[in-house]
């Protein structure tokens, strides 16, 4: 639909008339023989005002760039392109660009979960006839994307990152709480510091002002005034304060295996976000029912810019042409 203000391009017409009906009043001075000659009244004559020629092509072009910006025009440029997930293989990701028949193809190396929207939102950007390769473990979106053009889309997943999470236990139960996270490979930090992802307090007294992490247990709602009329879920209570944010629930320490293995999967779900899966090879064909992106990208910037200029310029003509 932005294409159609295109058809907007005749009200360039408006400054020529505009400056075509300007009128001209001659005022009548006597003079000592005018009495010899015939009486006429003043009148209004049209003429063009081209001296001022400049001011009448700083609006066309005004309404020009409102017109173009509005419009959101995109230049294809881009030709034969594989966008590449960042942490990809390099040999796996040129085989299979040989394999495409793309390996002089342009490269665009980007993180994994910007890959498809990038496409999405750039896609105007590509001549009709380039050929587009996506590749990497790319994260499957919750739903099916669709393009107006065709993509194929080749993936390899990666073994999960071992990521450490370490934990700062402050409990007359400190065992216990050891036992919960020692059979998950969790480290204990015997004092906190700027690695330490999660705070286990499981005392009655409140915790020193400076003592911070992203993440608290909380066994003692008294210790954490945050807490007293915070948000349930799933049996747990949360809330965010200046130390970090804090979960609390009436059934902790876990007493077994499965209430600690239900503790660290509460901790990766409500605190880490769910995991992301790769999405499954597939050639996303070209859909003639996919409406053209949101207006974005460098030229609507530069035209905005322009039309600012133009708009400050047109007010100085004016202002100075009246004087």
């Amino acid at each position: 639909m932005n294409a159609l203000w295109w058809l907007a391009l005749p009200v360039l017409l408006l400054p020529v008339w505009w400056h075509r009906r300007k009128r001209e009043q001659h005022q009548a001075v006597p003079l000592a023989t005018a009495r010899f000659l015939p009486r006429t009244e003043p009148r209004q004559t049209r003429e063009w005002r081209w001296n001022d020629l400049f001011l009448l092509l700083v609006r066309c072009l005004l309404l020009a760039c409102a017109i173009a910006w509005l419009a959101d025009p995109v230049m294809p440029w881009r030709g034969d392109t594989v966008i590449v997930a960042a942490g990809t293989d390099p040999q796996w990701a040129d085989k299979q660009a040989a394999q495409a028949g793309l390996a002089q193809a342009e490269r665009v190396t980007l993180p994994a979960a910007r890959a498809i929207g990038f496409l999405r939102a750039h896609e105007r950007e590509w001549r009709p006839e380039a050929r587009l390769l996506v590749l990497g473990d790319i994260p499957m979106p919750a739903l099916v994307p669709e393009f107006g053009r065709r993509i194929e889309l080749r993936t390899l997943a990666q073994a999960p990152s071992k990521d450490e999470r370490r934990v700062h236990i402050v409990s007359e139960r400190a065992e216990q709480w050891r036992r919960v996270f020692a059979a998950q490979g969790v480290a204990i930090d015997e004092t906190p510091g700027e690695q330490t992802a999660l705070i286990v307090w499981d005392r009655a007294d409140a915790p020193p002002p400076s003592l911070r992490a992203p993440l608290w247990l909380v066994t003692h709602i008294a210790a954490f005034p945050e807490l007293d009329k915070a948000a349930q879920v799933g049996g747990l209570r949360y809330a965010d304060s200046p130390r970090g944010r804090l979960w609390h629930s009436a059934a902790w320490p876990p007493q077994d295996v499965k209430a600690a293995r239900n503790l660290l999967e509460d901790w990766q779900r409500l605190h880490l976000g769910p995991l992301a899966y790769t999405a499954p090879p597939r050639v996303f064909a070209a859909s003639p029912a996919v409406r053209a992106p949101e207006p974005s990208g460098a030229l609507r910037g530069i035209l905005m810019a322009l039309l600012a200029a133009l708009f400050v310029l047109e007010r100085i003509l004016t202002h100075a042409r009246r004087r």
